[in-house]
């Protein structure tokens, strides 16, 4: 318990503190119109309210740490909330924020549409590649943990059902 309270506040302090920092070496400035006002065309451009900015992104990146976050708690203790914190904090948060960012410097484009813009249709195709089979080893990795957990906790193969 000790550890996850120790885990919750360096997430709360790096929201606010190392988020900052990251902002001024950046250059985020407040004052610019994002894509959603100025290209609002009511399907794809659309100004949304903050709290379902904040839910969209929060399920976003979420969606799989909570879940084998505590798995893996579960099957490493306490050494892996800190893992887990330390790469949501250094990895996570800093590869959300700065794609969010480069979308907003480029018009709202998506990833690949960068990537091809900046170094061409066939590095973005390599870079799609490489995404679809880390989805796919994210996705196995995922099922197998999980399937793994639930048989030493109940002993039931889940290769029988």
């Amino acid at each position: 318990m000790f550890s996850f309270i120790i885990c919750f506040l360096a997430l709360i302090a790096s929201y606010f503190i190392y988020g900052k920092f990251i902002e001024r070496i950046s250059g985020v400035d407040e004052t610019n119109q994002t894509p959603a006002f100025r290209l609002q065309d009511g399907v794809d451009y659309m100004p949304m309210p903050t709290i379902k900015n904040f839910l969209i992104h929060f399920l976003n990146i979420a969606g799989l740490g909570p879940i084998f976050g505590a798995i893996q708690g579960a099957l490493f203790g306490p050494a892996a909330f800190v893992w887990i914190t330390l790469g949501t904090i250094f990895i996570g948060a800093i590869h959300d924020f700065f794609s969010g960012f480069m979308s907003l410097r480029n018009d709202g484009l998506t990833m690949p549409q960068i990537i091809s813009k900046y170094l061409g249709s066939k590095i973005q195709k390599i870079t799609a590649f490489l995404i679809i089979a880390t989805g796919i080893f994210v996705g196995a990795t995922f099922a197998k943990g999980a399937a793994d957990l639930l048989y030493n906790l109940t002993n039931l193969n889940y290769l029988d059902l």
